[in-house]
Formats: C-alpha cells, sequence, structure tokens
C-alpha cells in the first residue's frame, strides 16, 4: 500500500512526469523515477493489454533494482470508447500500480479496485465541476490541467484553477499548464497545488518515444506557435502550428472534428503534435537525469533567493 504521505517522501522533487500519449514509455519512467520524480505513462501507449502487461513487468523488474527509486504511475483513460479498460484496469490491480490517473471521466469502479490493493487514483479535471464529480467517487488527488497545458487541456488561468479547485476538494492538488523550471515548480507550490505535473518539458528528452524531427521542432518552438483546438480528436487540445502545416492541414481552418473517439485519436496524434505554452523555455534535448538535475538546482536556487 501506497499512502499519500509515503507517496511524497519518495520524491525528490514535488514533479510528476505526465503520462503522454505516444510519447511515454518504460525508459522514460525508469529514468524519471530513478532521478527522484513520478514518472508515468498511458495504457494506450501499447497497442494491446497484453503489450500493456509487459511494459508494467518490465518496470516492476528495472525499478526493484533501483532502491529509493520514486513510484510510477499509469494513466487510465475512462471514456466510453476505450474498449480496453476493464482488461487494463486487472492489469493495474496485477501489479499493484502505485498511482492510476483516470481521464475523460470519473470512474467509482477504477476508484475502488485501485483501493482495493492501496493505491492511489488522481483524476484529470479542467473545472471546479469537474473537481466536483472526482471528489464525489472517492480519488486521492486532482490533477488541473489549466490553460496552456500541453496535450488535453482546460481554458482557465492556473492560479484560478487551483483556487477554485481548493474550495471543494482539500486533497493533493497536481497542476498542469506550461510548468518548465524549478522556479516554475516553486510557484506551483505558492499557488496552493502539492505537485507540479510537467509534460511538455519531458517530450524534449532522450528517453522520450517521440521522433527526432518532434523533438527539434519543441527546441525551435515558442508559446505563440501552439494552436488551441477540439478538431484534431474532438476534445480541446494544444498542438504545435507546425506539425498541423505539415500534417497537409490549415492549423487556421481545421475541418470540423465528430464525437470523441480513442482509436481515431490514436492516428491523428501520430503526425500532429502536441506541445504546451512552456515550449518557450527548451532549448535542449538532455537524458532525464540531467534534466532532473537542473529543476533540482533552479527549484532550490528559488527557494533560496524568495528566503533572501
Amino acid at each position: 500500500m501506497v499512502s499519500l504521505v509515503e507517496f511524497r517522501s519518495r520524491l525528490r522533487l514535488p514533479v510528476i512526469a505526465a503520462p503522454m500519449f505516444l510519447v511515454s514509455g518504460p525508459d522514460l519512467v525508469v529514468a524519471a523515477c530513478k532521478a527522484g520524480i513520478c514518472g508515468t505513462f498511458p495504457a494506450l501507449n501499447q497497442r494491446s493489454t497484453a503489450g500493456f502487461a509487459a511494459w508494467l513487468e518490465a518496470i516492476d523488474e528495472r525499478l526493484a533494482d533501483l532502491p529509493g527509486a520514486a513510484p510510477f504511475g499509469v494513466n487510465l483513460i475512462v471514456h466510453r470508447s476505450n474498449n480496453r479498460l476493464d482488461a487494463d484496469l486487472e492489469e493495474v490491480v496485477r501489479h499493484r500500480v502505485p498511482l492510476v490517473i483516470t481521464s475523460l471521466g470519473a470512474a467509482p469502479a477504477v476508484v475502488d479496485a485501485v483501493h482495493g490493493y492501496g493505491g492511489l487514483v488522481f483524476h484529470d479535471v479542467i473545472s471546479r465541476r469537474h473537481a466536483e464529480k472526482a471528489a464525489e467517487v472517492g480519488v486521492d488527488g486532482i490533477v488541473a490541467v489549466s490553460a496552456g497545458a500541453g496535450g488535453h487541456a482546460g481554458t482557465i488561468n492556473p492560479f484560478a484553477l487551483v483556487a477554485e479547485i481548493r474550495q471543494v476538494f482539500s486533497g493533493p492538488i497536481a497542476l498542469s499548464g506550461a510548468i518548465s523550471n524549478g522556479a516554475q515548480i516553486v510557484a506551483t507550490l505558492a499557488a496552493g497545488a502539492d505537485f507540479a505535473y510537467m509534460g511538455t518539458r519531458f517530450i524534449a528528452t532522450r528517453e522520450a518515444l517521440a521522433a527526432e524531427a518532434y523533438k527539434a521542432m519543441l527546441v525551435a518552438a515558442q508559446a505563440g506557435d501552439i494552436v488551441y483546438t477540439r478538431e484534431i480528436s474532438g476534445v480541446g487540445a494544444n498542438f504545435l502550428r507546425s506539425s498541423i502545416a505539415a500534417a497537409g492541414l490549415d492549423p487556421d481552418a481545421l475541418p470540423p472534428h465528430g464525437a470523441t473517439d480513442i482509436a481515431s485519436e490514436a492516428r491523428a496524434w501520430k503526425t500532429v503534435w502536441s506541445a504546451g505554452h512552456g515550449v518557450g523555455a527548451i532549448d535542449a534535448v538532455p537524458g532525464v537525469g540531467a534534466l532532473v538535475d537542473q529543476l533540482a538546482a533552479d527549484y532550490r536556487a528559488t527557494l533560496a533567493r524568495l528566503c533572501r
């Protein structure tokens, strides 16, 4: 069983490396945990439940050789179009995954199953109302996905979103949205959150599954190069303008998307690449360990400056 107190105590920094579709895999997860932050990946990054189970086994084996490593997590999409949810959840329970992050629906059955073996459940939200629904089903923590976050994102300012969630939820909050350096991790805590939820910055690392062209595009991009649209996947998300154009689409006149469907989304995200507003802070593609070292140094320096 992993308590919230134990979960926090095993982290070098209050950071969760977000589960990124088609980007996060075992190498990124293990490197993050080895460096002292929580590494996560989406179950759907494997094409089958059998492949997902194989990844869980590989991560378990590799982390077993790293005493003191941070806990890891898995993202489950609970949307009705995900016909793998029940089978993937069985593997989560069998492997006793420490942290499960649910998206696109608050599911009591998932919460109950994970709590049954002592795991933690955090849930993605983009509004106060979504946070209320998550709290009602008994989640342990909430991921506040604010304006500027990569991938599926909300449109509410991070300060406002955390403040509103705090009015209805007293548990831990992980804040997502353009967090790229140690100073911004400190700002996340000052705003009332408990963890920084970082995605885009970890795409541009050696261990990420992203194509080299994708990583290079991140290094070259600025915040103004991000397009927020629901027309790629049916849910509002942030994407790199140049990747939309490279896929043969007009970023300023995208064709309308139909209902959300996990299968069609997977096809779309292979050629249209996501990123958040924090891309302007990315100027290199380091290893995860070196990146976390830099984040930790920035974090300590910021705290020291504020104390002075």
